[in-house]
């Protein structure tokens, strides 16, 4: 009997080794498909199954998960993140497969065609316009006003995001993320849209189920940089409701409702407006936080849908679980670290994980990236939680080193420099 193997297109810098692990548990074998199977240390370290494939080429991804057919039983298809989650979906198809509707996954995906459909469908969602030239940029901010949110029409973790408070820097901005060296698809525009402000949900949805709903706290503009995401989230009874029915509006409004998908809302002086529908799994810690909150492993149970398993969604405990992220002050050399181990001791406190190590050089761009860790802490209520997640984060410290003139010259040239 052929084994049955589970295809990752690309893995996840930090979510890849969670689905990995979880399909093992489930008696799977993971294989993932990845353009640069490098990029992924849990790979090698674990000694996971890779294969080199240009993975923008569905052409050559149904040539190589044909040939895998040959050894293995295709159990699924699914990948970690969203740039691909719309090709998987065509795999899924293609292979007969349980997966997501290519069509929806790529029309959510352009945030400009999202926001039309939403819209379009009497969701509140900020005021909007799409911009590829100086024109488009000047009549937008007629119509919107200032200040306005400018941001890449496709992308994901805040990466070209920012809050511009007059003329010069929405033309800077919008230059540079038209620029051609971007790494983003410059070529579908910019979005200028309206500075939806107050508290920002995110709900967390399996299907056409809600299965929690969390409350991110961001660091101080013009960046968009999340600081603390806790669940569930402290709300009336009523904005619960409310964001729920928001959530599984947006669903029948973008044709969404199979396997993960994650819903950001701003609670503004209007009501609740949605800033984005991502289709596809919250990324970490998010699973983490709802595993620990309500029981339920999100992973295993995504992996289950795209195997044709029966999923169980049902919650198993009720906490407060909270993270909170380490975002540096500044650029440099990480040149120590230190009470990490002393955090991670402290009753209550579930993980502390850094995502670099001593002597990593740190250029923060003013998105997700710039998060070097985090800490996540779990209690019975969210005052008990509140105070083990700040005396964890009062115990890790740490040094950076300025940059030298030749390193700054080296990171430069290398097109990391800010």
């Amino acid at each position: 009997m052929s084994r049955r193997a589970l295809i990752l297109i690309e893995g996840g810098t930090h979510t890849g080794m969670p689905y990995v692990q979880a399909a093992q548990r489930l008696g799977l074998h993971p294989i993932t498909l990845s353009a640069d199977p490098g990029r992924y240390d849990y790979l090698a370290a674990e000694g996971c199954d890779s294969i080199r494939v240009d993975t923008h080429n569905i052409d050559v991804l149904i040539g190589e998960c044909s040939r895998l057919q040959a050894t293995y039983e295709i159990a699924g298809i699914t990948s970690v993140g969203d740039l691909f989650y719309a090709t998987v979906g065509e795999l899924c198809r293609y292979f007969h497969l349980p997966g997501p509707n290519p069509e929806s996954v790529a029309q959510c995906s352009d945030k400009y065609v999202q926001r039309q459909l939403l819209a379009k469908a009497g969701v509140l969602v900020p005021a909007f316009r799409l911009a590829v030239n100086a024109m488009d940029i000047e009549g937008s901010i007629a119509e919107i006003g200032l200040p306005v949110v400018v941001k890449p029409a496709v992308g994901t973790g805040s990466r070209g995001v920012r809050l511009c408070r007059n003329v010069d820097e929405v033309t800077e901005h919008a230059k540079y993320l038209l620029g051609e060296k971007q790494t983003w698809q410059s070529s579908r525009g910019i979005l200028i849209e309206e500075f939806a402000q107050g508290p920002l949900y995110n709900a967390l949805i399996m299907g056409n189920e809600v299965i929690g709903v969390g409350i991110a706290l961001y660091g101080a503009p013009p960046h968009f940089v999340c600081r603390q995401m806790s669940y569930p989230a402290q709300a009336t009874d009523n904005q619960y409701k409310r964001v729920v029915d928001l959530s599984l509006n947006c669903l029948r409004a973008l044709g969404l409702g199979w396997g993960p998908t994650n819903v950001e809302v701003r609670w503004t002086q209007h009501g609740p407006m949605v800033i984005e529908v991502n289709p596809r799994l919250a990324g970490t810690p998010d699973p983490e936080l709802a595993h620990l909150a309500y029981g339920l492993d999100l992973i295993t149970e995504h992996i289950k849908l795209v195997t044709g398993q029966e999923w169980d969604l049902s919650r198993r405990q009720s906490q407060v679980t909270s993270a909170r992220f380490l975002v540096p002050d500044c650029d440099g050399i990480l040149d120590w670290i230190d009470g990490v181990s002393q955090a991670a001791a402290l009753p209550g406190v579930a993980e502390v994980k850094l995502h670099i190590q001593p002597k990593t050089p740190i250029v923060r761009k003013g998105d997700s990236s710039d998060r070097i860790g985090y800490v996540i802490a779990t209690s019975p209520d969210f005052a008990q939680t509140e105070a083990i997640l700040q005396r964890a984060v009062d115990l890790i410290r740490w040094s950076i080193k300025p940059f030298s003139l030749q390193e700054i010259a080296r990171l430069a040239a290398l097109g990391t420099a800010s």
